[in-house]
């Protein structure tokens, strides 16, 4: 079976957290798109987890793989296997031969475009996945398989290098590369990680057939996606369910289910429009006790009330199985909440997420609203039914707009501090 984790709002939805509770019942763990700029939190125990790269079934010792999607930093990747090394576990893992490597060129060019955007730099975390992504697209990327091959590498080295040099000359910028010095440097990372690549694609095709469970983790989120996200403040991959078969090499025909994670109300890192964005205590309320700090920037997230305009068009774009609602504990306090249903634009009621920004930008965000609950013992709950009237009522309100069940309920950051609904992977 094929399980996938999206996230459907602008990341930073729980899904680590989410992924970590199917990994439990998971052969394979995989990566499909994002890079380091991606940050997943895993709390077991006492002790907290953050991956930038890793998979995040790699607590439970599961085979991780990284597919042709992701663009890797090697030197990050290896600096969290050997963390993990370090902590007792010994990642089993594969790195797709067609996934493209971050290179130093790509973290400087990175800091100098967002520079140079002005009113239209993304907020980007400065780790050269657009500048990655756009030599992939552009065919001037450097891949595992030719990392592997010292001839290709230098070859591909030779002919690079000296174009981004003119690149930084024509910026003005006093940058100057030397070929040699990146190809010495990347000769270690090749060293370390040549035993992990292989074709994946071929491997995860053989797996699903073999009967086993894989479960494909999206990082980011949808409305971060390069052609459906808020563009051009967005990541630079396909961050909603499509990403998966581009960036794994699974046919859609494989993907059995699809689990939306939606926080409990809206968060965002970045640049860009924000209609239900708080800019008051309420906003700062959620920030601080849902402790909205970026897991790789550690920038404070922007917060608001939850976007089911947002949300909806998530549900349109991957036709999810299910939602889980994360962070649903942050509310709790709060004696009123709201939902944004519909957007007004000069008048006119918006149900559809607008492509356009500038529209975007102008709309007021149209609300229900809801009563508030008081602290209680979520220990006692045992299924949906035992929860608060005030938490069925928003939840219930959920379902109905996106008109997807909720599958999971997770309210607080262990693992044990979740309602689970329906298990897909179990079937229950």
């Amino acid at each position: 079976m094929l399980l996938a984790i999206i996230g459907s709002q602008w990341g930073d939805e729980g899904k680590g957290k989410v992924t970590d509770i199917y990994a439990e019942n998971s052969d394979i763990v995989v990566r499909f798109q994002g890079g380091n700029n991606a940050g997943h939190t895993i709390v077991v125990g006492d002790k907290i987890y953050k991956f930038h790269l890793m998979p995040s079934g790699a607590v439970h010792k599961k085979f991780l793989v990284l597919g042709n999607g992701v663009v890797v930093d090697p030197k990050v990747l290896i600096e969290e296997i050997e963390k993990l090394k370090k902590d007792g576990f010994n990642p089993d893992i594969s790195i797709s031969d067609r996934a493209n490597i971050i290179m130093p060129y790509h973290k400087i060019l990175d800091s100098i475009e967002e520079k140079m955007k002005g009113a239209l730099a993304a907020g980007t975390t400065g780790k050269g996945i657009g500048p990655c992504y756009s030599d992939k697209i552009s065919r001037f990327g450097i891949r595992f398989s030719d990392l592997l091959d010292l001839e290709v590498f230098r070859d591909k080295l030779n002919l690079i290098v000296p174009i981004k040099q003119k690149i930084f000359d024509a910026f003005g910028e006093d940058v100057n590369l030397n070929t040699e010095s990146i190809f010495n440097e990347y000769l270690p990372y090749r060293a370390y990680l040549k035993d992990y690549i292989k074709d994946t694609s071929v491997f995860l095709n053989n797996a699903y057939d073999q009967g086993k469970n894989i479960l494909m983790e999206g990082a980011q989120g949808t409305h971060l996606d390069i052609d459906h996200g808020i563009y051009p403040f967005t990541t630079s991959s396909n961050t909603n369910a499509g990403g998966i078969c581009t960036g794994s090499g699974i046919s859609p025909k494989k993907i059995d289910r699809i689990v939306g994670i939606t926080k409990a109300y809206t968060s965002r890192v970045g640049e860009g429009p924000f209609p239900t964005e708080l800019l008051d205590k309420e906003g700062e309320y959620l920030r601080e006790k849902g402790k909205e700090f970026g897991t790789t920037t550690g920038r404070p997230r922007r917060c608001g009330w939850l976007d089911l305009v947002l949300v909806k068009y998530s549900c349109l774009l991957n036709n999810f199985s299910g939602l889980t609602i994360t962070k649903i504990d942050v509310l709790t306090g709060m004696k009123k909440l709201k939902i944004c249903y519909a957007y007004d634009y000069k008048g006119k009621i918006i149900h559809d997420f607008p492509s356009n920004m500038k529209i975007l930008s102008e709309c007021k965000p149209l609300y229900a609203e809801f009563e508030g609950w008081e602290d209680f013992d979520w220990k006692k709950i045992k299924d949906a039914k035992s929860l608060p009237i005030q938490i069925q009522a928003y939840t219930r309100y959920i379902e109905e707009q996106t008109k997807t069940p909720i599958c999971m309920i997770s309210y607080g950051p262990k693992r044990d501090e979740t309602l689970v609904i329906k298990d897909f992977f179990r079937g229950v």
